[in-house]
């Protein structure tokens, strides 16, 4: 790619990604980029530093309201929230949208990283708040940096992305004691059969095959998150002041004391 082309590709969001890993440029090219990669970061900052404790859920944008994973999502999106997290997700339709809109099924609080592609993506209209990013590196930072769990219901190539990234930052110690749910056994019957044949082949170690846990129960992944998520941080119920983004009542959410 020539500086010619590079230049006016630098400014279209929906191929941020496509231009940073397209090679070498120039470096005024380069420096372009990396400005374009800090004010992405600053502005995830900027959004989300208020949200409190949150538990991302992850999942297929591409799942019917008539889904059943769709129900299971919506119920423990409400699950999540009414333990005192605050619900992220990636913001988009689908798994995303379920468990943002069961947050709010219940008063809870919603909020999402959505990402700029090239056929848009709409952000869902069960969020408190969103920020919508260019680099799908950047919105994973930030989808991991405000939570203390993860739950991953059906999906495609990026849901085992998401999934696959927090397991090796888990296995590798860039997480502590990171608790990650597996919604729908059966879904994920065939990737954990893969994952034991790791450890019986040797690649990973057979402690790793602890680092997740697998359920279509939203009352045994409550437990969970009770066990290790909530008492591991010492996170404990705590009324906030109502901002303007959460409406006119203040909230019992969980925060650091």
């Amino acid at each position: 790619m020539n500086d010619s082309q590079d230049h006016g590709k630098l400014f279209i969001p929906a191929v941020a990604d496509r231009v940073l890993l397209g090679g070498p440029r120039s470096r005024t090219a380069e420096a372009r980029t990396l400005l374009h990669v800090a004010w992405d970061f600053f502005r995830g900052f900027r959004a989300l530093h208020f949200v409190g404790p949150c538990v991302t859920v992850f999942g297929s944008a591409r799942t019917k309201e008539t889904d059943p994973h769709y129900q299971l999502a919506r119920q423990m999106g409400a699950a999540i929230a009414q333990l005192g997290f605050t619900v992220m997700t990636g913001g988009g339709p689908g798994i995303m949208e379920a468990a943002n809109r069961g947050a709010k099924d219940v008063g809870g609080r919603s909020v999402a990283c959505n990402i700029e592609l090239p056929h848009e993506q709409a952000a869902n209209p069960y969020l408190d708040r969103f920020v919508t990013l260019r680099y799908f590196f950047v919105r994973k930072t930030m989808l991991a940096k405000y939570s203390y769990a993860f739950v991953v219901m059906p999906g495609g190539f990026g849901t085992l992305d998401e999934m696959f990234e927090a397991l090796t930052l888990i296995q590798t110690g860039k997480l502590k004691d990171f608790p990650v749910i597996l919604m729908g056994a059966d879904y994920w019957r065939d990737q954990v059969a893969m994952i034991q044949k790791m450890a019986e082949a040797g690649t990973i170690s057979t402690k790793d095959l602890q680092l997740f846990h697998v359920t279509d129960s939203v009352d045994e992944a409550v437990n969970f998150l009770l066990e290790k998520a909530i008492k591991p941080f010492g996170l404990k119920p705590s009324i906030r002041k109502p901002k303007s983004w959460l409406g006119e009542r203040g909230l019992e959410t969980l925060a650091l004391r």
